[in-house]
């Protein structure tokens, strides 16, 4: 669990003449959530206009500034959709990819050439995948994105990952007042609502942005991030991911085309898979609590000039997970199934790049140090929806699913995927090699039965007919 899962910062700017993206006004002041220069506690020390509260918010504001200021605080306190200001995710993660990274690379459109680069790499990543798992192909067709579109194709599965926390916190915010005290202040806690979604909008915004400069493909996480049927990779990531590790570009592109096809089968493939994966996150996040004394001290000092307050509240460990066994089996089934679908990719490709590619053994390592290092999926995960995974996990079911396939073959390992309640538990990774040996349940004997139960049901009925 994250120690301040929800840790709201700066949003970004767009750099203006080159800038690098510089931040403008507001350094070395209080933190800003909301980005607008000069916004802090009216009348503090040092603060312009101290007796004037709007010369204290405005006060130190280029004038050309302060037009967009006012249209984005509209757009805060005027938002009434659902617990995240979406629109407000989409435009930060558009500015923060815009600015480009820490090593300055800026994201470009891509070309031609590396369109026909990546749908050549999939296309021969699909061919040997054939060989090594019976799960058919899963993409119908591969494309190259830039940064941008990543963001834009991938927005509407964070939307369903993130709204359940967010719904959460924003019933925990509309009910910090006592019941016959709502209806007094319906305004205040509208505003309040609206500044949650804001501030959800920004975190999120500002993290998928970040993020969006560092994926190599639409399954970094382990989840289907992107749309169905597509397997994509991101050329410039690529780029700068291959950059160090002495590896022909050609070879880490098709190492990487590798995962994601490999994850674009499993997904296409496994038709309870997606709904079991997002289902263990809405299920962790019910049981999310919220710490509701901290809001309640927040209601009754909130001053509107002054949104810091909400904001040091929300990042100072507000939500925590409930010490329940049902709390504690979401997250375990959570872990598991997501480490059981990464076990099973890191398995398959290395099988199918071992014998091919002279740096396999390479390229492997270094994404199990990535995933195991906490990288950034793993740390946006974390942040977007209070959740640590456990990447150990991920090296004993790649130990698993090989030793499967040494003891019943390609089709004994994956038709495992044939239901949930077939797969490895939390304990089996603990105990592969028992699970391995263990008698098979013969599930082919069982439909047998149900299916002469049914038919001598039908017949019985025509009889009585």
């Amino acid at each position: 669990m994250s120690d301040t899962p929800f840790g709201f910062g700066l949003p970004p700017e767009e750099p203006e003449n080159g800038d690098d993206g510089k931040k403008k006004g507001n350094q070395g002041g209080p933190a800003n959530p909301f980005g607008f220069p000069g916004m802090g506690l009216p009348g503090g020390a040092g603060a312009p206009g101290a007796d004037n509260p709007f010369a204290a918010m405005f006060g130190a504001m280029n004038p050309n500034d302060l037009g967009a200021a006012f249209q984005q605080l509209g757009q805060m306190l005027s938002y009434e959709g659902g617990p995240v200001n979406w629109d407000m995710a989409k435009d930060i993660a558009r500015q923060t990819v815009a600015q480009g990274t820490a090593d300055g690379v800026k994201d470009t459109s891509v070309g031609i050439a590396e369109k026909s680069a990546v749908e050549e790499a999939v296309r021969l990543a699909d061919h040997w995948l054939d060989g090594v798992t019976s799960l058919p192909s899963g993409a119908t067709t591969a494309v190259a994105w830039s940064r941008a579109e990543w963001v834009e194709a991938t927005l509407p599965v964070w939307k369903e990952l993130v709204d359940p926390v967010a719904e959460r916190v924003g019933a925990a915010m509309g009910g910090v007042l006592p019941e016959e005290m709502q209806a007094m202040a319906g305004p205040l806690l509208g505003m309040m609502r609206s500044m949650g979604g804001a501030m959800f909008g920004q975190q999120i915004g500002q993290a998928v942005g970040t993020l969006a400069g560092e994926v190599v493909g639409s399954t970094d996480i382990g989840l289907p991030l992107g749309p169905a049927g597509k397997a994509a990779l991101l050329p410039l990531n690529i780029e700068a991911f291959g950059k160090d590790l002495g590896v022909p570009s050609d070879e880490v592109r098709l190492y990487l085309a590798l995962r994601e096809a490999a994850h674009a089968r499993l997904f296409a493939h496994v038709p309870w898979l997606r709904s079991h994966l997002f289902g263990a996150v809405e299920g962790y996040a019910r049981g999310i609590k919220v710490d509701t004394s901290k809001l309640e001290d927040v209601v009754g000092q909130l001053d509107p000039s002054n949104p810091e307050q909400l904001q040091e509240a929300l990042q100072g460990g507000m939500f925590q997970p409930q010490d329940t066994p049902e709390q504690k089996a979401a997250l375990a089934r959570l872990e598991t199934a997501l480490a059981l679908v990464e076990g099973w990719v890191d398995a398959v490709v290395h099988e199918a790049a071992k014998p091919r590619l002279t740096s396999a053994d390479a390229m492997r390592e270094t994404m199990r140090r990535r995933r195991a290092s906490g990288g950034p999926a793993e740390q946006t995960f974390a942040t977007l929806i209070g959740l640590e995974l456990r990447p150990r996990r991920l090296r004993d079911a790649s130990r698993l699913w090989a030793s499967l396939t040494d003891a019943r073959g390609v089709d004994g390992r994956d038709g495992l995927w044939e239901h949930p309640d077939m797969l490895p538990t939390a304990s089996d990774l603990d105990d592969p090699d028992g699970f391995v040996h263990r008698e098979q349940l013969d599930f082919s004997e069982i439909d047998k039965m149900l299916g002469e139960a049914a038919e001598k049901r039908d017949q019985d009925g025509d009889e009585k007919k």
